[in-house]
């Protein structure tokens, strides 16, 4: 989508003449760069000083060997394959060659530096074969089998740096194999080359320390945590979290970056072993669908069959790092499920609703716009959710079918907690307003402030980015929550306590003159110039703190940036599907923004009343008052109350769905429309930061994207949409342009009064974990062992009162239902507890029928419903122990 940006100096008028404007003061022009100038194999150049020699190397094309170097990791110089010769000026200014050759990736360039690569010197490169050579003594012959075989960088060198034949006789050391570093990740540690990527990753990264470097010697190995190298307090890992659904002491949800960066084969994937050779598979650049940070990916894929996801480099979102959820939750596009064939449910002679049948794309389209006709004819109106999954060209499709074909602004893409304050908030401060905010304000901001936003769990990548800055000493990070999770004790944040509901307070009360020392010092950080306020989905569920939010970034001159959760969500807004949105931004209430709509869709005018959320078309569908809905990738557990939610489904007279996989949706179905997975179809992604991240189509396929069914579905009711190929969506988006004129007026909500909480209940606090039961997890055993177990978090008072103990169970239970988990004793606020949103074995709207603030009860449990599995502590994963981790046979040749 164009998005046009006045020019400050004319007001955005194209015929303005520039003023004339006195000369600008003198500014301070800051002092040139550092530099260094020196030789490498007898090229000169000049590098900033600091750059290291191998990266200077890399400048000029002169490659040099390298295992454990990494430019997002600290230098370690732990393999030394990149020895290098060196002659550099002494105390007398008098060049001289360095005793023993340098490791280039921990050697800083200096003035009048001579280095001598392989390339040059007879000494460099008899010091990196003399390397490799004993880098092989040890290493198994087992390339033909090894995943990495055929990419692998021990090969290529071994090949270019090493010798054409072994001096080595004696037996090669082994170890068992593999050791189950999680159900997910397998170490085979006689094939690694010790260059401790992986460590530095988990350590300097992620912050997840579940891997290290033990022992020393012959017998020095990468590995799991061994009680006798290593501290534990008790069973558990120091540094460690909680423990994953095998029982074992795990938590990280970027392990996989490490299987991916492994120079060799010793860390590999459970659901990639042995499955592939790399010269047998077709990759394609695609985006991740889990979130909105539009993580970049390369799909790899065979025989029609994606096998697996490995990050892309992409420096100004991901960099070179994905979470597990993007790299690893893809077969839901391909499981059993899957829908292939249009299916209309058709009337039984006695008017019964009769089963689903297969169709033809005629008959179900046609079936389709009978029954959206016969409602818009009757008056009882047609709801339109499309979901927030959605492609930027699919939502806008949805978005013109409301307006164009159905004649209403009914749409409304939140499938979640939402509100019109919200609505409001989107349509003031987010809609058209692209890059206000990036990943490189972000990383650049002294101080953020996260509000309603988890940035591990919410974000991933954000998280990442987020730590980098914090680590170097460049940001320091502060959170508004009612428990500070240890994705936060990883960023160094200082949390603002706040129980449910009382975050608007908490927000209002951050000022320079406030009266507590905690909240002064965060507001003080905050007017320092470059600050960001992240605010998260979760704030629609606080009447008035995205008032309070608005405030605050007013008085303190911070940058605001929303961040959903989903990856169409941004897309979506920009798009048009919410009920008072046009695309762009254009109030539907503002007659010259329908003006400007109706001259592209080529209509004499569009509906001027704004449309009903989706809360209010469930409510609508549940009592009876809507004629039918249009339903595109919804789960009714997502939404606020999925009773109403199911209700709905049931109650509306006519309802069609366009989906990928059978769902409680279909099942309802009238008319069903199978459509495209992201894999099978070219699209645009939109990030948090309205950033268009354009993606391929990895597969071939006879499936049809969104907007080419919608397109369809609107010529059936006679109807041009103009939505048929990508091409048509990004004309009339180009043609569309940006909205320069009145926004939606900013949101003034009042803050609510804190429930009161009787004896024995507490306020539930919640949100959603990175790894869950969603259904796009679906399908990966594997990754779901990584997954956290569900807790229950309170302050000990609390737990007091509700008679448990750390680490005892807890039930937590309203009229509809009850959870029962174990408990974690948590420095938070009192008469608080903490639950997953949608954790398997806590799926707290759907059992509880709450959210966050809802006031819940709290009492002993005799037992728990998730219990960890056993599993083996460091031993080698069998087939019997992987079964009993992930649940699935690990095949037979990975015993050997």
């Amino acid at each position: 989508m164009t998005i046009t940006t006045p020019n400050p100096r004319t007001g955005g008028r194209a015929d303005a003449v520039t003023p004339l404007v006195p000369a600008a003061p003198p500014v301070d022009v800051p002092e040139p760069e550092a530099t260094v100038t020196f030789t490498i194999d007898g090229l000169e150049t000049t590098v900033p000083k600091g750059t290291l020699v191998i990266r200077a190397a890399e400048r000029l094309g002169i490659q040099i060997p390298r295992f454990c170097d990494h430019p997002l990791l600290a230098p370690a110089g732990a393999c030394r394959q990149c020895l290098v010769e060196v002659w550099a000026p002494g105390r007398d200014g008098n060049v001289a060659k360095m005793p023993k050759p340098q490791a280039s990736c921990t050697l800083e360039a200096t003035p009048g530096m001579q280095v001598k690569t392989q390339h040059t010197s007879p000494e460099a490169d008899k010091a990196q074969h003399g390397v490799m050579e004993l880098l092989l003594i040890n290493h198994p012959l087992d390339c033909p089998v090894c995943d990495k075989g055929g990419e692998c960088p021990l090969q290529n060198q071994a090949m270019s740096n090493g010798r054409t034949a072994t001096r080595f006789v004696d037996v090669k050391r082994t170890f068992p194999k593999p050791i189950a570093v999680s159900t997910q990740v397998l170490l085979d540690r006689e094939r690694c080359v010790l260059c401790q990527r992986c460590t530095r990753f988990s350590e300097e990264v992620a912050g997840d320390v579940w891997i290290d470097l033990q022992k020393r010697g012959a017998q020095q190995q990468i590995g799991t945590f061994d009680t006798d190298v290593l501290g534990f307090a008790g069973e558990t890992p120091v540094g460690a979290a909680t423990l994953d659904t095998s029982g074992r002491p795990f938590s990280s949800y970027f392990s996989g970056n490490t299987v991916q960066i492994c120079p060799v084969g010793a860390l590999t994937s459970a659901a990639y072993r042995f499955r592939a050779r790399p010269f047998d598979l077709v990759s394609t650049p695609g985006i991740a669908e889990h979130d909105s940070n539009g993580s970049a990916i390369r799909v790899d894929h065979r025989r029609g069959v994606v096998l697996r996801r490995l990050a892309g480099e992409d420096p100004t979102v991901n960099q070179e790092w994905v979470t597990d959820k993007d790299r690893f939750a893809f077969r839901w596009q391909s499981a059993a499920d899957r829908l292939t064939t249009p299916m209309v449910r058709r009337r039984l002679a006695d008017g019964v609703r009769g089963p689903l049948e297969p169709c033809s794309w005629s008959e179900a389209l046609d079936t389709a716009a009978v029954g959206l006709q016969a409602a818009v004819a009757a008056g009882a109106g047609v709801g339109v959710l499309p979901g927030g999954r959605l492609t930027l060209e699919d939502a806008y499709a949805y978005a013109k079918l409301a307006r164009v074909a159905l004649r209403t602004n009914d749409v409304d893409h939140r499938s979640r907690p939402h509100s019109a304050e919200e609505e409001a908030f989107l349509g003031h401060v987010v809609a058209g307003r692209t890059l206000a905010v990036t990943f490189a304000d972000l990383v650049a901001a002294p101080t953020v402030l996260c509000v309603a936003y988890e940035p591990e769990e919410e974000g991933g990548i954000v998280f990442l980015r987020l730590r980098d800055r914090v680590v170097a000493g460049r940001t320091r990070v502060l959170s508004v929550a009612a428990v500070a999770s240890r994705g936060l004790e990883r960023l160094a944040a200082t949390l603002l306590p706040a129980a449910p509901g009382t975050e608007p307070e908490v927000v209002d009360a951050l000022d320079p003159s406030a009266g507590e020392a905690l909240l002064a010092d965060a507001a003080t950080a905050l007017a320092e110039p470059g600050a960001v306020v992240l605010v998260g989905e979760r704030a629609a569920e606080v009447p008035g703190l995205l008032s309070a939010v608005l405030r605050l970034t007013e008085r303190t001159g911070a940058r605001l940036a929303w961040v959903p959760r989903r990856a169409g969500e941004r897309g979506a807004v920009e798009a048009g599907t919410l009920p008072s949105l046009l695309p762009g931004g254009r109030p539907v209430a503002d007659s010259a923004a329908r003006v400007d709509m109706a001259a592209v869709w080529g209509v004499d005018d569009l509906p001027a009343t704004p449309g009903r959320s989706a809360d209010q078309l469930l409510a609508a569908a549940a009592e009876g008052h809507l004629g039918a809905l249009v339903v595109g990738g919804v789960d009714p557990a997502d939404h606020a109350d999925p009773r109403l939610a199911r209700a709905a489904l049931d109650a509306v007279p006519f309802l069609v769905s366009l989906e990928v996989r059978a769902s409680e949706v279909t099942d309802r179905a009238d008319v069903v429309l199978p459509v495209a997975p992201p894999v099978e179809k070219p699209g645009t992604f939109v990030t948090w930061e309205g950033r268009p991240r354009p993606f391929g189509q990895a597969l071939a396929s006879t499936a049809l994207a969104d907007h080419r069914v919608l397109d369809r579905l609107a010529d059936a009711l006679g109807v041009e949409l103009g939505t048929g190929s990508l091409a048509a969506v990004h004309a009339e988006l180009d043609q569309l342009g940006g909205w320069d004129g009145a926004r939606v007026p900013a949101p003034d909500v009042d803050v609510a009064e804190p429930p009161a909480v009787p004896p024995g209940h507490a306020v539930l606090a919640t949100w959603h974990q990175l790894l869950d039961g969603g259904r796009l997890q679906d399908g990966e055993p594997y990754l779901a062992g990584t997954a956290k177990q569900p807790l229950a978090r309170v302050s000990a008072t609390t737990a007091a009162a509700a008679r448990v103990v750390d680490g005892g169970q807890i039930e937590v239970s309203t009229d509809r239902g009850a959870v029962r988990v174990p408990v974690l004793v948590a420095d938070m606020p009192d008469h608080v507890v903490w639950l997953p949103t949608n954790a398997r074995g806590c799926a707290v709207r759907d059992v509880l029928g709450a959210g966050a603030g809802t006031v819940v009860r709290l009492a002993p449990a005799a037992d728990v419903d998730v219990r960890p599995v056993a599993a083996p502590s460091t031993g080698p994963l069998t087939g019997d122990t992987a079964e009993a981790v992930s649940g699935v046979r690990i095949d037979e040749g990975e015993r050997a």
